[in-house]
């Protein structure tokens, strides 16, 4: 029972706090709606079932994609720094659905594809970039490799930006680069949920090879195991899971990087508890930041400037704290 105790405490916490986003609002007053106003009142009812819902089910699913896939690829790549806006997938995502927005018209499936597969350009470039740089550690070269694909994607979304329609595009294209949920609908989080809930599945039966595939290829060769494969396919769900988030949400940064290392410090560094652990706290992490950004204020926060924001302080005092000390 003490095995499964965090697994339930974080599932009752998630649960709780979803239950309680869906009242939190500033309709009719910024407090928590009763249920009797919500049974009462035909537009708290349109409220919830309209606005907050499908943008609560989305930031849930944000957090649990983003948290996973940075504990893949922290994993996979033998890096504490890697997240997927490190090696150029949330940019890339972010360039597709940019150019889709220019050159297509803001199609839902059109921007999930071109940001999913630019996302694992991304990846990719930044891989290859990594392997033919001369000096350095295999964890040097990755970082620099991954902030010369980000830098790159970047420069191209500026110039996506320049080009843009001032009065309509150019709006679109700086909320995706901001990051947020505020035009959040069933029709974006219903086109998400079956290729966010597809690539945790497989991230999450996969878990149990995690461990092995952390390891460096001769030690994993020599227990039978085909290092590259598996590699492949978990990398790949982590690259789609990102893309799809945020082709709806746009670049939300650090819940990739930090919520890993919260869930190896609460449970653990074997990637059978610990990756389950990152999804669900990713989960909560992500409702309550979005929570903050749409209550705080009269005028909503950017989802992605609270996670940068709470994730820097996070991982600032996590890295000083005592128990993180090196030993030497």
């Amino acid at each position: 029972m003490k095995t499964y105790r965090p697994f339930l405490l974080l599932s009752a916490s998630l649960l709780v706090i979803l239950a309680l986003s869906v009242l939190l609002g500033r309709y009719p007053t910024p407090t928590l709606m009763s249920w009797d106003l919500l049974r009462s009142d035909p537009m708290a009812r349109r409220v919830v079932l309209y606005l907050r819902l499908p943008r609560i089910l989305t930031a849930c699913l944000l957090g649990m994609a983003l948290s996973a896939a940075g504990m893949v690829m922290q994993m996979i790549f033998r890096n504490p720094l890697v997240e997927p806006g490190f090696l150029g997938v949330s940019h890339g995502a972010a360039f597709g659905a940019a150019f889709s927005i220019i050159f297509l018209g803001a199609s839902g499936i059109w921007m999930q594809v071109l940001a999913a597969f630019f996302a694992c350009l991304g990846l990719g470039l930044s891989y290859f970039v990594a392997k033919r740089i001369r000096y350095g550690g295999w964890t040097l070269r990755l970082v620099l490799a991954g902030i010369a694909v980000s830098a790159l994607f970047s420069s191209t979304n500026g110039l996506l930006k320049y080009i843009a329609d001032p009065l309509s595009q150019l709006p679109e294209i700086t909320f995706w680069l901001l990051g947020g949920l505020s035009g959040t609908t069933w029709e974006k989080a219903l086109l998400i949920l079956p290729v966010v809930l597809s690539a945790l599945a497989l991230m999450l039966l996969m878990r149990w090879r995690l461990n092995l595939l952390a390891l460096d290829d001769e030690t994993v060769f020599s227990l039978g195991t085909a290092p590259a494969r598996e590699r492949t396919v978990l990398l790949i769900a982590a690259v789609i899971a990102t893309a799809s988030v945020v082709s709806v949400a746009g670049v939300v940064g650090w819940i990739g990087l930090i919520v890993p290392h919260m869930a190896r410090r609460l449970l653990g560094s074997d990637a059978k508890r610990a990756l389950p652990g990152a999804v669900l706290i990713g989960g909560i992490f992500a409702v309550l930041c979005d929570d903050i950004g749409r209550t705080a204020f009269a005028g909503e926060i950017p989802l992605g400037i609270l996670t940068s924001l709470l994730g820097a302080l996070l991982f600032l005092s996590m890295m000083v704290s005592r128990d993180q000390e090196l030993k030497r």
